[in-house]
């Protein structure tokens, strides 16, 4: 249930890199939340302030909102007594072998998981962290994906009886997690071994690994950051992912700026670690200015650009180049051969998801063009935590004690 911002757009100015004001800018309530009501109705309700709808927003997620409330025993429904009746509507129809196979697999693998949950409040989180959980234990892919396909088929049930509003697990693509989670990382630094490899990296790449390790960049991000507001906004706090920097002799003559990887630029909070750093490089190395094609905009112009890391002799940095340099940096900090640049990155996501910050979140600062990818990338770090048994009948059980106590027409004279 997204919030949205109805004085400004969602894209950007693009020479100031600012929100641009949208129509109603100034008119009307600014905040609008949308969300499903207890009939599974799209509707929405604008507010003044954006405290005020993030605590309806969070409400409605949580289903404790009135707007949201359905009846006590739907609300309680768990996925343990849906799935023991979907098993004896359809058992008189199975062979021998699928009797057997269906309540084994229900006991061992699916009630532990989500028997006890509340069938409305399975998430599509949720069916990661089980998934994550049985590669963990170096489950068989073809054991995952049958306890998979039973869990969606009953899920997919679920939706038909109107249950629950729709299937979380639609959103995932199993045959992407089942090629060993293909995005995970093999490898991931902790805090020390970022700050080993900061202490032997020369004080002229310094910046770019508190980029990699505190914004997530990628390594043609970081060496396609320049001097100036385009990039980095001090004042607001903002880093513009705006271009990477590319080499092509066939194409380009050399190096030039292109956009950032399909779908990630974007503007993501400047850390104040990393903007010391920034400050630091620039007052002690500083930038060195080349004219370098720019396609950033779909058409190609030159023009002159301030890079913030070069080589000691002033040079623009190939990738082969790079990892010359990283393959000496990497073995004086003791890391092994897996770790690279792009394992910044990886610290990056894994620190913020494991301290508990909500995967759209991490999806935003990673500029994921959708949540499933960082979902998939990252589900081995998302908290173990287990939601509260009973939480929102015990809710519903209170707003009903409430009501009781009210003084009914007859009473009242």
């Amino acid at each position: 249930m997204p919030i949205d911002d109805l004085w400004y757009l969602k894209k950007r100015d693009p020479d100031t890199k600012k929100p641009i004001p949208s129509k109603r800018h100034g008119r009307g309530k600014r905040w609008r939340v949308r969300y499903a009501d207890a009939d599974n109705n799209d509707r929405e309700r604008l507010f003044d302030l954006k405290r005020d709808a993030e605590t309806f927003d969070l409400a409605c997620r949580s289903g404790i909102a009135p707007e949201v409330l359905v009846k006590r025993a739907e609300a309680e429904l768990t996925f343990g007594e849906y799935a023991q009746r979907w098993r004896e509507a359809r058992e008189s129809g199975w062979s021998t072998e699928t009797r057997r196979r269906i309540p084994q697999n229900l006991r061992k693998h699916l009630l532990p998981a989500f028997g006890e949950k509340a069938i409305r409040s399975i998430t599509l989180t949720d069916v990661l962290s089980w998934l994550g959980r049985l590669l963990d234990k170096q489950t068989p892919k073809s054991s995952v994906s049958l306890y998979f396909g039973l869990f969606k088929t009953i899920m997919n049930a679920a939706v038909v009886d109107k249950a629950i509003p729709d299937n979380p697990c639609n959103g995932v693509k199993l045959a992407q997690i089942l090629r060993g989670l293909s995005r995970a990382p093999k490898w991931v630094p902790t805090g020390d071994q970022v700050l080993k490899l900061v202490e032997v990296v020369p004080r002229r790449f310094r910046a770019a690994i508190w980029l990699g390790a505190g914004e997530g960049l990628r390594l043609g991000e970081v060496l396609g950051m320049e001097a100036g507001s385009r990039c980095a906004d001090y004042e607001h706090g903002e880093l513009h992912v705006v271009q990477q920097l590319r080499h092509s002799p066939e194409h380009f003559g050399g190096f030039y700026l292109s956009s950032p990887k399909s779908g990630s630029a974007g503007t993501v909070d400047l850390d104040a670690v990393v903007a010391e750093e920034l400050t630091a490089h620039l007052n002690e190395v500083g930038p060195v200015e080349f004219e370098l094609p720019d396609i950033t905009t779909g058409e190609r112009l030159i023009r002159p650009v301030a890079v913030l890391f070069t080589s000691a002799r002033g040079k623009l940095l190939t990738d082969t180049y790079w990892s010359e340099l990283w393959a000496d940096w990497r073995q004086a900090a003791g890391w092994p051969k897996e770790g690279t640049f792009h394992s910044l990155r990886h610290f990056f996501a894994t620190t913020l998801m494991s301290n508990g910050v909500e995967p759209q979140e991490v999806q935003k600062a990673l500029r994921h063009a959708n949540l499933r990818i960082t979902l998939e990338t990252y589900v081995h770090w998302l908290p173990k935590k287990d939601r509260p048994r009973g939480l929102v009948g015990s809710l519903l059980r209170q707003a009903d004690g409430k009501s009781s106590e009210r003084p009914t027409g007859q009473d009242q004279s």
